[in-house]
């Protein structure tokens, strides 16, 4: 069985319930083909998120894991080599890329100066999702400012979630939020950094070249070992350079900053933060929209980052920039039997009390 035949068995799961399936989607966020073959079928794959065993376990996805974990570091990265990286370049030079659209930034910098103390101690996401023409799918996402997480198919069980310790965190969670905050308000190039690294990736973000390689050199062994359980063949990839180094770096941080706007939406930090990453990001473009009614940006991560696979467009309020809706579509031009599944993810906000969800008052 080759790449082309697990993937093709995501056409066949189940609906995910809401979390699993944001949790599954980065861990297959990127398809960086290499030269020649067909394009990645259904879902994309990359390193910017493990396989969470622990809490994709408990809702059952199925299929979807046998795939994320066969596949997804073997297309980690395109073997067609781009420009050049300048000599003497360190392994994260990519993390000082300036920002370049003003745009974010002067949103980012409005978000900040109305800042203030937040209300409650928790923030409720409710969350839909529509995969192809599935039905939509709604969860309930409970996010503790102590770095707890519930989740449930419907609000009114989430205080029985909370009774039970039915905590899904994971230390990812934390280290993406803690990213966005520092983007808010420090150094960009740090909070670069720490967004990538808040989840494993072979790209050696901020080492030098000789410990970069030796990161991707593990990455590529676990990459045959899983590959080989699967009966896939194939020889080890070389460490990318230069533009395709730098998409597999903006790829993690797209994923890692867009995860950590869906979980802290309400935080101005988390917002002003995610949108200074994601304005350094070459290939992301903003538009004027209007959304319900009211004035949005679409922000368009280009198929560049995404092995030229799929396209992600995430919606924000124009005044605020609170996320309202995510949505992946097939790039431009692609066959559509090959074309990535499109799906849409929506997002309702508020600010809670622990205390208030846990007596079943909403």
């Amino acid at each position: 069985m080759d790449e082309m035949d697990l993937l093709s068995q995501l056409k066949d799961v189940p609906p995910l319930r809401s979390e699993a399936y944001e949790q599954a989607r980065a861990t297959l966020r990127s398809a960086m083909v290499e030269s020649g073959a067909a394009p990645v079928r259904a879902e994309r794959f990359s390193w910017v998120r493990n396989f969470r065993v622990g809490v994709l376990g408990k809702v059952g996805i199925g299929a979807i894991g046998a795939v994320a974990a066969a596949v997804a570091v073997a297309t980690v990265a395109t073997s067609t080599p781009r420009s050049a990286a300048p000599a003497g370049a360190a392994a994260g030079s990519a993390s000082k890329a300036p920002a370049v659209s003003s745009r974010l930034v002067s949103l980012a910098s409005d978000i900040t100066a109305t800042d203030g103390p937040l209300p409650g101690d928790a923030s409720l996401v409710i969350r839909t999702q529509t995969v192809a023409n599935r039905a939509p799918y709604v969860t309930y996402n409970l996010y503790t400012d102590g770095g707890d997480v519930y989740v449930t198919d419907t609000e009114g069980a989430l205080p029985a979630a909370i009774a039970h310790h039915d905590n899904l965190a994971e230390p990812e969670d934390s280290r993406e939020v803690a990213a966005a905050r520092l983007a808010a308000t420090g150094d960009l190039a740090k909070a670069r950094e720490q967004m990538v690294n808040a989840t494993a990736n072979p790209w050696g973000l901020g080492l030098s070249p000789a410990a970069a390689q030796e990161a991707w050199d593990k990455a590529m062994a676990e990459e045959q070992r899983i590959l080989r359980e699967k009966g896939v063949t194939r020889s080890p990839r070389p460490r990318p350079t230069g533009k395709a180094l730098e998409d597999g770096i903006n790829n993690v941080l797209w994923t890692n900053s867009v995860d950590a706007l869906a979980r802290g939406a309400e935080d101005p930090d988390v917002r002003a933060g995610v949108l200074r990453l994601l304005s350094t990001i070459p290939e992301v473009t903003v538009a004027d929209s209007t959304t319900g009614g009211q004035p949005t940006l679409t922000i368009t991560a280009g198929p560049a980052i995404f092995g030229d696979s799929a396209q992600e467009v995430l919606t924000i309020n124009a005044t605020t920039g609170l996320p309202v809706s995510s949505a992946v579509s097939p790039a431009p031009g692609q066959d559509p039997a090959d074309a990535t599944p499109p799906s849409l993810e929506t997002y309702q906000s508020s600010r809670v009390t622990l205390a208030n969800i846990e007596a079943g008052k909403f």
